[in-house]
């Protein structure tokens, strides 16, 4: 169900102002409020939830969705949904997105995004070669030394906005001085865990599933064994005496 909600907001025309609105989370409470309440019932898809976030422009939280994922979370299902994002990300909707990567600078936390859901496609598969085309195009640029101490750490969210300087870094990487609220208020850290609880309670269902489905084979099995009927062994078949039919003399009619 999530999917295809998920799906409908990200393709229909009807919703295209709701998606402008997504894109200002980080900037006006309107949005931050939208991205909030749609991210309650999001968040029960990874797929959906990495694309609410590449919509909303919140790179960051994006890029550590991608990370928490964990063996359990990469099935079909969700290749196959990577494979419908990839695709849509060529599309209208996601127009803003493809020019930001002129910017790598400024958008650090969207490449690091985009390389991680690479790095789980399957390469020989045509949305590996479709992701990796688009980035190719990203121009080159020289990271500085804290851009990339930046990105590449696991700082908290709590601590990732400042700097020593005392500058903050807002959600997509840039760097401001006079930055009061680089968050708009959202607080990610709390969304993460959030994200991980109900991942984690997907996964123990999915095991208690798998473990009943399994406990109800065996006992079918054993049922239709204890149920079938006992053949006689070779032994009985020897020692069972003829029967009156095989008994009966020549000309005698069996009675």
């Amino acid at each position: 169900m999530v999917q295809a909600l998920n799906l409908i907001l990200l393709t229909s025309s009807e919703l295209s102002g709701l998606r402008d609105l997504l894109k200002q989370s980080l900037v006006t409470a309107a949005g931050k409020d939208l991205f909030l309440s749609l991210y309650a019932s999001w968040c029960h898809s990874p797929m959906a939830i990495i694309s609410l976030c590449l919509l909303a422009q919140t790179y960051q939280h994006a890029s550590s969705v991608v990370q928490s994922l964990v063996e359990e979370d990469i099935n079909v299902k969700f290749l196959v949904q990577l494979d419908k994002l990839i695709h849509l990300l060529e599309t209208p909707t996601f127009a803003y997105l493809r020019l930001q990567l002129l910017e790598p600078g400024k958008y650090i936390w969207l490449l690091k995004a985009l390389y991680g859901l690479l790095m789980l496609l399957p390469q020989q598969s045509a949305s590996f070669k479709i992701l990796r085309t688009r980035l190719k195009t990203v121009p080159p640029y020289s990271f500085s030394g804290e851009q990339l101490r930046i990105a590449s750490s696991g700082i908290p969210y709590s601590l990732m906005n400042y700097t020593g300087s005392g500058s903050q870094i807002s959600e997509d990487g840039v760097m401001h001085d006079d930055l009061q609220n680089p968050h708009n208020g959202i607080n990610f850290g709390s969304r993460l865990q959030q994200f991980d609880q109900i991942q984690q309670q997907h996964r123990m269902h999915a095991k208690t599933q798998t473990q009943s489905r399994y406990s109800s084979t065996s006992s079918t099995k054993e049922v239709q064994r204890m149920e079938e009927p006992k053949r006689p062994s070779a032994a009985q078949e020897l020692s069972r005496p003829p029967s009156r039919s095989l008994r009966r003399g020549p000309g005698q009619l069996q009675l």
